[in-house]
This record gives structure tokens, C-alpha cells and sequence, in this order.
């Protein structure tokens, strides 16, 4: 990690964030930001395409190319920047204000507390992460940080991004028991290409496929999603692999047993559930749906793959 000096910024804000939060955390980053002496250019868009669009003009822009993005929001809007800062080698910055954010999570970043973010900001080193890269025929190839949801998982996740209430991760569980009255089990068939050797439950060699009835099959740059739901727990976003975890066709009882230890963030430890680690994974399930950082990321197949060092970001 190295030190890195901010003197101009673009604040990228989502007042819809978290519920309406991101209003009031804004006006708590701008005030650490302007009274620290740093030049704030503020991006507030309509749509999150207008948003990337000024972001990616500033980042390729020699005169006016700032030191660091600041996004105030959640998983979502970051998620949104990414087309813009990756192999930009511009810092992204974290200030929470979502629901799950889940890479500040990831990143040691507080979740709760603007002010101590926002001096990440000005005192932070940087540091590069990995990102996703994910393909599909159905969907324009995206980025993605922390995990693909594929099967219950993405249901659950498109289910909860409808609701309003409750506020918080606890919007997920509500969402996952409503989706355990529905079908939710497909068949999978995932193949993995270049294998981490001798990691998790990874057969020897360097391609595999693994056809089996699953209830879901995360993949996973980061160990989290939902808040803190720990589904890739040995992921590590800077080792040039994805994670994926595989829980195979368990009943609805055991699914809901296994529901509140995942919303409490403890790891799923089931006999059914397989863990592989690999740099490409391609997922089909007939009928299954894709969400990357929480977002729709439309239809499975999907094929992922891992992106070294795509990523600089800003960490305490």
C-alpha cells in the first residue's frame, strides 16, 4: 500500500441511498472535505449512466483529473462507478450510506460513521484490488466487486431490492423467507477454469465441471453480500481468483436453519455445500437469475472472471 495525497476530489452522491441516509451523510463528507482545504467537485446525476459518464470525463481528463472518487452511497452506486475507475488507477473511496455495503465491509471502511470515512478520504493509503469481469448473452459485459448472487441467492437479493421496509440487512432475510415458498432448487452445471491448486474443495488439474441440483452458487471476489452474509469466507479480494460456493439441494427446513446463521454473518457449514476457488467460472442453471453487487445482472449463463488488480481504492 502506498501513501496517497488528495487535493481534488469528485463526490459522487445517491441521496436515495440507504432509505434516504445519503442526503445527511453528504453534507457530513462535504464539511470534513472543505474544511480540510480539498477542491470538491460534486457529481449528482439523474441516472447513474450520466454519473459514470462525468466520472469517466474526469478521470481521463489531464487537466482536470482528480486525486480521488468519493462515493457516498451504497453497494449500487459503486457498482455503477466501476466502468469509469477500472484500470483507471484514480482511487475509489468509500463513504457508506446503503443498505448492505458490503466492500466497505470488506475494505475496513466504517459503515456507520460518515465523518471517519470521509477522513479515509484525506489520510487513507492506496491499494489495488481485484475486480469481476462478468460475460453473458443476454447483458452487456459489467464489473462487479464483491459477489454474483446466481439462484435463491440472486432471488432474494432482486426480491429485497423492491421492498422498503425493513431498513437494513434485515430487508434480506425478510426477502429469503418469502422466496423459501417458491421452487428453489435448479440445475446447475458450473465449469471452472484455471484452478487454484490444492485450495478448498478444488479436484487436482486445472478445468472442471460440476453438474449437480443446487439451491444457489455465489461467486465471490470478496467474502460477503446482504450486509455481511458471510458465503465466501476464504475469498480474498486480491489473489487473482474468484471464490464460488456451491450449497447444494437442501430442504426448506434445513434452508431455513442454515438462513439466520448466514443474516448473523457465520459461514455455512453443511455437507451439501462445496467451496472451489478458480479464475474463470461459468454458471448455467435454466431459469436461474444473476445480481452482481446487489444489482440484476440478468439471466444465467453467466461467466465470470477474475481481474487482477483492477481496482484502486483508498483503506485506512
Amino acid at each position: 500500500m502506498n501513501e496517497h495525497s488528495v487535493r481534488r476530489v469528485l463526490v459522487v452522491t445517491n441521496p436515495h441511498s440507504g432509505a434516504g441516509r445519503g442526503d445527511g451523510v453528504t453534507g457530513a463528507v462535504l464539511d470534513v472535505l472543505l474544511g480540510s482545504g480539498v477542491a470538491v467537485t460534486e457529481v449528482r446525476e439523474d441516472s447513474a449512466a450520466e454519473s459514470v459518464d462525468r466520472v469517466r470525463a474526469a478521470v481521463t481528463s489531464a487537466a482536470d483529473r482528480p486525486d480521488a472518487v468519493v462515493c457516498v452511497g451504497g453497494d449500487g452506486l459503486m457498482n455503477a462507478l466501476l466502468p469509469a475507475l477500472a484500470h483507471s488507477t484514480v482511487p475509489l473511496a468509500l463513504v457508506p450510506a446503503g443498505t448492505g455495503n458490503d466492500l466497505a465491509r470488506a475494505l475496513g471502511v466504517p459503515v456507520d460513521d460518515p465523518r471517519a470515512a470521509a477522513g479515509i478520504v484525506l489520510r487513507g493509503r492506496s491499494r489495488a484490488i481485484d475486480l469481476g469481469r462478468i460475460e453473458s448473452p443476454h447483458e452487456t459485459p459489467t464489473w462487479f466487486a464483491t459477489v454474483v448472487g446466481t439462484g435463491f441467492d440472486a432471488r432474494v437479493t432482486l426480491r429485497a431490492n423492491e421492498m422498503r421496509y425493513p431498513r437494513g440487512p434485515l430487508r434480506y432475510t425478510f426477502a429469503a423467507v418469502a422466496e423459501l415458498m417458491r421452487g428453489y432448487t435448479l440445475p446447475f452445471r458450473i465449469e471452472l477454469s484455471g484452478l487454484a491448486p490444492g485450495a478448498l474443495d478444488n479436484p487436482a488439474g486445472d478445468h472442471t465441471v460440476v453438474e449437480t441440483a443446487a439451491v444457489m452458487a455465489p461467486i465471490g471476489n470478496t467474502r460477503t453480500y446482504g450486509g455481511g452474509m458471510l458465503v465466501c469466507p476464504e475469498a480474498a479480494d486480491d489473489d487473482g481468483y474468484l471464490d464460488i460456493t456451491v450449497v447444494g439441494a437442501v430442504s426448506r427446513l434445513e434452508m431455513a436453519r442454515l438462513l439466520p446463521a448466514l443474516s448473523a454473518g457465520k459461514r455455512i457449514d453443511h455437507p451439501a455445500t462445496k467451496r472451489y476457488r478458480a479464475r474463470r467460472i461459468t454458471v448455467t442453471a435454466p431459469g436461474g437469475y444473476a445480481t452482481a453487487d446487489g444489482e440484476p445482472a440478468g439471466m444465467l449463463p453467466v461467466t465470470v472472471q477474475a481481474m487482477p488488480g483492477a481496482l484502486t481504492v483508498l483503506v485506512p
